[in-house]
């Protein structure tokens, strides 16, 4: 039988990452802390704790958000990456190279919690390729996004098309 398997990284590829084992506790932070630390509404986050994570590219750059809490994060585009704390590491989910894998099954720093988010789902909603016909400067858009995959080297020789 083997192992589950999760890989994944930041936007530009420069970081990439490892976890072997079943990952447990997906979950959505609502903390103040973690809405600047992800200049979001809130921050999906992964725990670590009980499998086997390594980082496969790149190294992280590191802020000290509080005495007990640092956030990793890629030094070259920015993505934020980790919480980490003394009971363990946490990984963005949205890092993930398939992040529906992660669903939430828990929330913390409910308290700061933005009253709206609740309510998100029932916004209007438009496909990405609606873009494409409205807006003209995206004609002829190239990505230099990571794909969602782990790749050899990157950048490749031909751009994000790996």
């Amino acid at each position: 039988m083997s192992e589950t398997v999760h890989t994944g990284g930041c936007q530009c590829g420069a970081i990439r990452f490892r976890s072997t084992g079943t990952l447990k506790d997906s979950s959505i932070c609502h903390c103040r802390m973690c809405q600047k630390a992800f200049g979001a509404y809130y921050a999906p986050l992964v725990s670590a704790r009980g499998v086997a994570f390594e980082w496969t590219r790149g190294t992280l750059k590191h802020f000290q958000s509080s005495n007990v809490v640092k956030r990793g994060f890629c030094g070259d585009c920015g993505t934020p990456l980790t919480y980490e704390a003394p009971d363990g590491m946490a990984v963005a989910a949205g890092a993930f190279d398939d992040p529906s894998a992660l669903p939430p099954s828990l929330q913390y720093g409910t308290e700061a919690k933005i009253g709206f988010v609740d309510h998100l789902h029932a916004l209007p909603g438009h496909p990405t390729e609606e873009d494409l016909t409205n807006e003209p400067f995206l004609d002829g858009l190239v990505s230099y996004q990571h794909p969602d995959h782990d790749t050899d080297q990157w950048p490749t020789d031909k751009g994000a098309s790996a």
